[in-house]
């Protein structure tokens, strides 16, 4: 059974040609100009709209604050946090003229940004007073990618990465899990995706890790999907960086640094984990369109009938629905 003209590929037939056509045909993304990259549409970029709204509400209502830090990072930044340099060296894109001549040092496209971060945070934190620190950024990020498939990898995605400084493991530890929490729930309750949380091994931890933690979702191909990650940092970061703060004795202590994000792969897992044979499924929470109202009629039957499919839109969206009229003339009601 192969895929009519309107329809996409069976899932049961070739998954992965299912995802890539339903991804194009449902105008969530298109390819971008360089290899790699996407351009997600408005229609996906509402999708992402609603999931990072809720996500961002969780993550200020624990205590957070948004902030934005440089796109561009020095090569010697990474370089002081040996382990990043290794476990980004193949996917790092960096930049080695500007203003019409070569840098006299590389600036790297932020791949992830622990070591910018940590850079300003040795300069705001003093004092045990000053932690812990918890920052939140919404920010695009760069990993050259071999194989490229939208949302899933990408060159260049979205995502939000979640830094903070503590004073001891203990509070360290306790933030990871908080951040791997408000991931399950996210996953559970607004993108309606059984997800399983657990820690990675030792040979998966993220660069630079002492520990790592992730939330993974089963795709309908069997595959495992990883959703949302959290690491404990340890004092790797810190002691690259030298984020020491004055103990209440006055003595000086290394802080321990936590790191945390989840990307636009979480449309990928909605639309892999929703959709079927006829193509896009969206969960309620994550739907531009919860209600669709279809006008059926012509001439003045057609006017008093659009006339009537708007007076219901807007009552449903006052009453918080997102409601869309599709009153095109080109198709028949159902195409």
């Amino acid at each position: 059974m192969g895929r009519d003209e309107r329809g996409v590929t069976p899932q049961s037939a070739d998954f992965s040609a299912w995802y890539n056509e339903v991804v194009v045909k449902a105008e969530l993304v298109d390819r971008g100009p360089a290899r790699g990259t996407m351009v997600i549409r408005p229609y996906g970029y509402r999708i992402w709209e609603l999931l990072q709204a809720e996500l961002d509400q969780r993550i200020k209502s624990t205590g957070h604050h948004n902030a934005y830090f440089p796109l561009l990072i020095p090569e010697s930044y990474l370089r002081r946090e040996a382990e990043h340099v290794e476990g980004f060296s193949p996917e790092l894109a960096a930049v080695t003229h500007a203003g019409g001549k070569a840098l006299d040092e590389p600036l790297v496209v932020r791949p992830t940004s622990e070591t910018v971060i940590g850079e300003m945070m040795a300069k705001w934190i003093s004092s045990h007073r000053d932690l812990p620190l918890l920052l939140n950024q919404w920010a695009n990020v760069v990993r050259w990618e071999l194989r490229p498939r939208m949302f899933l990898r990408t060159s260049e995605f979205l995502w939000q990465e979640g830094h903070t400084a503590h004073a001891d493991a203990a509070n360290a530890m306790d933030e990871t899990m908080l951040a791997l929490d408000i991931y399950t729930e996210v996953a559970r309750e607004i993108a309606a995706i059984p997800v399983v949380a657990g820690e990675k091994t030792p040979g998966e931890r993220f660069a630079g890790a002492v520990r790592t933690f992730t939330i993974e979702a089963m795709m309908r191909d069997g595959r495992a999907l990883q959703a949302g990650t959290a690491h404990y940092m340890g004092e790797n970061v810190a002691r690259a960086f030298a984020i020491r703060y004055a103990t209440e004795s006055g003595e000086l202590a290394y802080a321990h640094t936590t790191s945390w994000g989840m990307s636009t792969r979480m449309l990928g897992g909605v639309i892999m984990t929703h959709g079927d044979d006829r193509g896009l499924v969206l969960p309620p929470r994550l739907a531009p369109h919860q209600v669709v109202i279809v006008p059926i009629g012509r001439g003045e039957q057609g006017d008093r009938a659009r006339w009537a499919a708007q007076e219901l839109s807007d009552r449903l969206r006052a009453a918080a629905v997102r409601a869309h009229v599709d009153d095109r003339t080109e198709h028949s009601p159902g195409i």
